[in-house]
């Protein structure tokens, strides 16, 4: 009996060689296991077998495995949820896209800088060989109006002296003025700070369009690395359960060879499948790791250091939330007015406008009308005579008057403005036919997944009815180790399938809000 195992041990290794005539790991592997299983128990310890029990004990192949995977410890649950309350939270992009708002008022702010009051003075004197030749002192407190492009005027001016021209001559108290200065032509109805004005204020909404663009991709791109990050530990969670239940059958196998209830070569088709396995599991690891740490990419804490998801940190499991045909109206409708994209367009069309409503108004001549009563600079003193006071007999008038006669720049400007118009509203008929395209196709490829989530679940059920068929044919000596081997490998492909399915999914369907101009989860 000893000389029969011995031979049957070199023949195997025999057909172990030639089957591999490179030699590797796997010959190795494979002669070593067929040694081992004739070599009697001791060489079996070595193998880390079952120690040999008497009788023909009944060792389990399979058990119910390969089901859904069950929820993870809620404690190590990190959900979508959390993500969000981080991203929105402390996200370096989320907070510099907080400040185009700021900045957007920033420009509001310098833009009324065109309407804050004035106030101008001067003062020059030349005194030579004991003469004063003149002693000038000029004051000028100015106040731009809205309406009107009118600035009111409010001055005091003191020119005296020998020398000093008679026709700004003062008397020695000084002149005291209050007047206005009126565009009649140029200017009356918009002037360029009312123009830069509106433009700023319609800068603001289109500073909120591009904040909530910036967040919306954030989020987005947040969204794909965590679903990709689920997917690859479901990945591993199915291939671990798949080198737990080959390692099963492997001890249960290698314990029904010793006791002769197998043969031998089922032993290295099982071990077979562990070590294949093994190696599946070594390379989702690495996978899994780099998928973390590209997820960790958008977690910051509120004192903006950056942090890494935890080791033991599980994904929640998708619960299915399919986007219904009044929600799937209520974002194309979204996507064709709201979007943030469209919104920006708009504010430039807005802004577009008023700059050519200021360049239709350059078109016009210039004509300013400015006049202001006069009095003398002590009229405050009750023995001024009142023909020194404010009143229609004591003012300054003047007219000023310019026209380019041929208006070349003003009419290349409005003509360069009107084609930015134009630009813009074909700009907007693409951009909106482009982004309800989008959400149309992306619902669309939201229920394909749904009719393949559900036929890949009716195969992934049909399969597990193969495999436990193949279980009873096996113990009826109808079936083989291979055959389980592959029933079984292919339910896990089929379990993977799935899962990347579900995520592709919800990154379908975050794209779908994304594309709409919101966020499937808002903060």
């Amino acid at each position: 009996m000893l000389q029969f195992l011995h031979g049957l041990a070199f023949r195997c290794a025999s057909l172990t060689a030639r089957a591999y005539p490179r030699g590797g790991a796997a010959a190795k592997a494979g002669a070593t296991a067929w040694l081992l299983l004739v070599a009697g128990p001791a060489l079996a310890q070595d193998l880390q077998l079952p120690a040999r029990k008497s009788g023909l004990e009944r060792a389990p192949l399979q058990t119910m495995q390969l089901e859904e995977i069950r929820p993870a410890d809620t404690a190590k649950v990190f959900s979508l949820q959390d993500l969000a309350e981080l991203v929105f939270a402390n996200h370096p992009i989320v907070k510099q896209a907080a400040l185009l708002g700021a900045e957007a008022q920033s420009q509001v702010l310098q833009a009324r800088g065109g309407f804050d009051p004035k106030l101008g003075s001067d003062f020059h004197r030349k005194l030579f060989g004991g003469t004063e030749y003149y002693n000038n002192w000029g004051n000028e407190l100015k106040v731009p109006l809205w309406p009107g492009g009118i600035d009111l005027k409010a001055s005091y001016d003191r020119y005296v002296g020998v020398y000093t021209n008679p026709e700004t001559r003062t008397p020695v108290n000084g002149l005291a003025g209050l007047g206005l200065s009126i565009p009649i032509g140029q200017g009356l109805l918009i002037d360029a700070r009312r123009n830069t004005l509106r433009q700023a204020k319609i800068l603001v909404t289109a500073a909120e369009a591009d904040r909530v663009k910036q967040i919306n991709e954030v989020w987005l791109q947040a969204v794909k690395d965590y679903w990709n990050w689920y997917y690859q530990y479901q990945q591993q969670q199915l291939i671990r359960e798949g080198i737990a239940l080959a390692n099963r059958r492997f001890q249960a196998t290698a314990r029904r060879a010793q006791i002769g209830d197998q043969a031998p070569v089922d032993s290295v088709e099982a071990q077979i499948t562990v070590q294949d396995r093994l190696v599946q599991a070594a390379q989702l690891q690495v996978e899994l790791l780099n998928a973390r740490l590209v997820l960790s990419n958008h977690l910051w804490n509120k004192d903006g250091q950056p942090v890494e998801l935890p080791t033991y940190a599980a994904p929640e499991t998708p619960v299915r939330d399919t986007v219904t045909r009044a929600e799937y109206q209520r974002l194309r409708e979204l996507a064709s007015s709201q979007h943030p994209t469209l919104i920006k367009l708009d504010a430039k069309r807005l802004q577009y406008s008023i700059e050519e409503r200021y360049r239709r108004e350059m078109l016009k001549p210039k004509l300013n009308l400015s006049g202001s009563f006069i009095s003398q600079g002590n009229f405050y003193q009750p023995e001024v005579p009142s023909y020194y006071n404010f009143g229609w007999d004591n003012y300054k008038v003047g007219v000023d008057f310019s026209f380019p006669l041929f208006l070349r720049a003003e009419r290349g400007k409005l003509q360069y403005t009107r084609i930015q118009i134009q630009e813009n509203q074909l700009e907007r008929q693409q951009s909106q036919r482009t982004i309800v395209t989008q959400v149309n196709s992306l619902y669309n490829t939201l229920k394909a997944y749904e009719q393949q989530l559900q036929l890949q679940a009716q195969t992934i059920t049909n399969q597990r009815i193969l495999l436990r068929a193949e279980l009873q044919k096996f113990e009826l000596g109808e079936s083989t180790i291979f055959l389980i081997n592959t029933r079984e490998t292919k339910l896990i492909e089929l379990r993977i399938k799935q899962e990347s399915l579900r995520s592709s999914y919800e990154k379908s369907r975050a794209e779908l809000y994304y594309y709409a101009g919101t966020r499937s989860i808002t903060n």
